[in-house]
């Protein structure tokens, strides 16, 4: 790329969160350029393990959920600290989560995304930024810049993207560490599945191809890329062997360090998943935080970029999604806490196990860690604003027609059972009938409102039997931007 490239948006990063924002951005015309590191999709080790119920529903708005479930398998995978809670009851076409490895979901969703006509630029990497009032340049790491009116940050923990912007990253230093590794064994065969000491947890499991996932605490903190020796060793110290631990594929260590980034936004750069928050792994919540903040920045970027809205719409990115990534770091902390099994977190797991067991905490916290409980703070109204909207079954000029099967090119939509009212030309009006119930994940019913008012993200605008607050919900989501 040379400095005269220019480009509406450029994305640092093309793991599952640059990804979804490329797709998300091209759904709504906007020239898009995503600029990757590696010269191609392909990740070392299995790295995420599956999706989550609401990042299964964001695929369904999209219409590509069906590519994941193909290839995965659907299972009860919400957890905390290793208590399972099944969502089984929840009303949602997906009351499941999906085990699937990251490198099958990049694939898919880089499919996807050069569907759309994305150009991903690969083996470069962004290494700096300059703002001005017309736009941001963009250096890369082949010496070249490109001009873009906003640059997203979605390269990961170390994010340069972020470094480059002064945004600082704060949070909570390291207090344990894990190594985990693909690899194969000659020794004495272990025991496998999950086991728990004072140390911390591990975990032994054994592939098909005879390939063994491994996932050993430290005895103390480590540091840097890991090595063969590392891993001998925490094998030793936790089970008394080292397997004859040998031909790695795949070798990495992470920690308990918590961090989040002082604002998602500053100026015309943006960050989203790893590089707005780093934390531990416990619950496998970290891509599904990605790829919805992916969601939730891609139409409010369109809009800027479009003129349909003022830049100060971009400031609601960091509101709703600040706060959100700030309750997931809390909870992996907290899982964190009771990884080890000795006495007292043994009885605290217990007691915890005890209470999730019943009926509502179960559903609170299963709302939690699914996603499909999340509610924007958009103001007092019907109980649906700020809620994802449920995926019913309209009628529709006589035909029945999902909610979800209307948002594939991220509209706005306007779904009216009679009320009547108007919306502007820029919001999709559908004339409906329904006459079920409407339920949601953990509050259960609510009353049927006589309209609703979609963002293209799923989540409820605006929603009521009369018009009032319509208008001023739609002034608020387009200002006078032109």
């Amino acid at each position: 790329m040379r400095t005269t490239d220019r480009h509406e948006v450029v994305i640092a990063g093309g793991g599952p969160t640059g990804l979804m924002l490329a797709g998300e951005l091209a759904l709504k015309g906007i020239d898009t350029v995503v600029i990757e590191r590696r010269v191609n999709q392909d990740i070392q080790g299995a790295r995420a393990g599956g999706l989550h119920a609401r990042t299964l529903e964001i695929l369904d708005q999209r219409g590509i959920a069906d590519r994941f479930l193909a290839e995965g398998t659907t299972a009860q995978v919400a957890g905390f600290a290793g208590m399972s809670l099944d969502i089984g009851d929840f009303p949602t076409r997906h009351p499941y989560g999906l085990a699937l490895w990251q490198k099958h979901i990049e694939r898919i969703l880089a499919g996807w995304v050069a569907e759309l006509g994305v150009p991903v630029r690969r083996g470069l990497e962004v290494t700096g930024c300059a703002q001005g009032p017309d736009g941001v340049d963009v250096a890369l790491s082949d010496g070249g810049t490109v001009r873009a009116h906003y640059l997203a940050g979605c390269d990961g923990g170390r994010s340069l993207v972020r470094k480059a912007a002064g945004i600082a990253f704060t949070g909570t230093d390291a207090t344990v560490s894990n190594l985990i590794a693909e690899a194969r064994l000659t020794g004495e065969p272990p025991q496998w599945g999950i086991r728990r000491d004072a140390v911390g947890i591990h975990a032994l499991s054994r592939e098909d191809d005879g390939t063994v996932r491994i996932l050993v605490t430290e005895t103390a903190i480590g540091t840097g890329e890991p090595t063969l020796a590392e891993l001998k060793a925490a094998l030793t110290a936790v089970f008394g062997s080292d397997f004859g631990v040998h031909a790695v594929t795949w070798l990495s260590r992470f920690s308990d360090a918590t961090r989040q980034a002082e604002t998602c936004r500053k100026g015309r750069v943006l960050l989203a998943g790893d590089a707005a928050h780093t934390h531990p792994p416990d619950g496998g919540q970290g891509l599904q935080l990605g790829v919805q903040d992916a969601v939730n920045l891609g139409w409010k970027l369109a809009q800027v970029v479009r003129g349909l809205s003022s830049d100060t719409l971009l400031d609601t990115y960091h509101a709703e999604r600040h706060p959100v990534a700030a309750r997931l770091l809390q909870n992996t902390l907290a899982s964190v806490a009771m990884r080890p099994q000795d006495e007292r977190t043994k009885a605290l797991r217990d007691t915890l196990a005890w209470l999730i067991g019943m009926e509502q905490p179960r559903k609170e916290f299963a709302g939690l860690l699914s996603g499909l409980s999340l509610r924007y703070d958009l103001g007092d109204g019907h109980p649906l604003v700020g809620c994802r909207m449920p995926d019913l079954d309209l009628e529709v000029d006589g035909s029945i027609v999902r909610v979800y099967s209307l948002m594939h090119d991220a509209p706005w939509l306007f779904i009216d059972f009679g009320t009547g009212l108007a919306v502007p030309d820029r919001v999709r009006r559908i004339d409906a009938a329904y006459a079920g119930p409407w339920n949601l994940p953990v509050t259960g019913a609510v009353p049927a409102p006589g309209a609703v008012l979609v963002r293209p993200d799923g989540y409820v605008a605006w929603a009521g039997n009369t018009g009032d607050g319509l208008r001023s919900a739609l002034a608020a989501w387009f200002e006078a931007g032109h």
